[in-house]
């Protein structure tokens, strides 16, 4: 897919951002250690990877996806307290790629008004969670967005916060409060309800479910029968799996792995995901990447030693781009 470049001015600060944050491969600096626990974990990562920092000087990064093949393509992430997404690649390093990204008000919308989760739609369109303006939108061939969903039965949505879709082209979603200025307790909040759901091709929007408190990161499994949900609750941080029946509603989640021991070693709660085709879960969550089987075994972790958003894969699915705070990084997988 190719995307129109946005043209505008750019503060300061975010120049120098544009200009500075990148890394030379020559210069690449690393962080973090790998962490085993089960030698199924060799399957993914060899013993001795190094974790790479590519890009640096964030604020809060989220949301990566790879768009385009590994030769041309791009990475894309968003920076949500910046209202920016930034573009990423082998060739070019990191610069600006579209701002404002989640809020398009005229006033001051809170600490998170940018972009999050981003996607692909079927047709290789960028598809965007936004906090400030709490809504799903695309971002058409002309380089216009347009509104897929931010109100349901009438309601505001809280902020879309991460999305996937399935081979069908129906949109799962989930809507914690996280991009609401005042979170929760946010007066402009409209929903008394964090819940995941769907989208369908014809437009109709289906309250999936509301057993998470906190929902957050989400994912597939390969053959689309599961659906995972991350939960960024600090009094219940787990992951959750879900059925996904044949007319794709879902059945009762189950507990897929619970983070609660973790949560002294190191910052950070579970957020986003992504799904190995072999069926491997690869979620953020305290101080970094966890690798959980579909069965809930822990094989290990990549551990970044700070607060970890997301992940997501490169097109051969061995590369791992991860979000870390201010960092953007990456290892190898086998």
């Amino acid at each position: 897919m190719r995307y129109l470049r946005l043209t505008y001015v750019l503060p300061a600060f975010l120049i120098a951002l544009a200009n500075t944050a990148s890394i030379d491969a020559a210069e690449i600096e690393t962080l973090g250690k790998i962490e085993r626990l089960d030698a199924r974990l060799d399957a993914f990562i060899v013993e001795g990877t190094k974790i790479e920092v590519l890009a640096k000087g964030f604020t809060w990064s989220e949301g990566p996806v790879w768009v385009g093949d590994k030769q041309t393509g791009h990475l894309l992430f968003s920076d949500i307290p910046r209202n920016t997404i930034f573009k990423w690649s082998p060739t070019e390093g990191t610069e600006v790629f579209m701002r404002p990204s989640g809020y398009t008000g005229v006033t001051y919308y809170g600490l998170e008004p940018g972009s999050n989760g981003l996607a692909l739609d079927p047709q290789g369109r960028l598809t965007l969670c936004e906090h400030g303006d709490r809504r799903v939108s695309v971002l058409t061939r002309s380089g216009g967005k347009r509104t897929l969903v931010d109100h349901y039965q009438g309601k505001r949505l809280n902020s879309p916060n991460d999305l996937v879709f399935d081979k069908d082209g129906d949109l799962f979603f989930t809507d914690p409060p996280y991009g609401l200025p005042n979170r929760e307790r946010d007066p402009r909040r409209e929903l008394d309800f964090c819940g995941v759901y769907r989208l369908s091709t014809d437009g109709k929007l289906t309250l999936a479910t509301t057993q998470l408190e906190r929902p957050n990161g989400i994912g597939f499994s390969p053959d689309e029968s599961v659906l995972y949900v991350a939960q960024s609750d600090p009094s219940n941080p787990i992951w959750m799996s879900f059925p996904v029946h044949e007319d794709k509603t879902l059945g009762e989640g189950k507990l897929l792995y619970d983070a609660k021991k973790f949560m002294s070693q190191y910052p950070g709660l579970p957020d986003g995901l992504a799904v190995h085709s072999s069926g491997v879960l690869f979620a953020s969550g305290p101080g970094g990447i966890y690798i959980i089987t579909p069965e809930g075994e822990l094989l290990g972790r990549i551990i970044t030693g700070g607060r970890t958003s997301n992940c997501a894969f490169g097109p051969m699915e061995n590369e791992l781009y991860i979000t870390a705070d201010s960092n953007l990084c990456r290892i190898q997988i086998r």
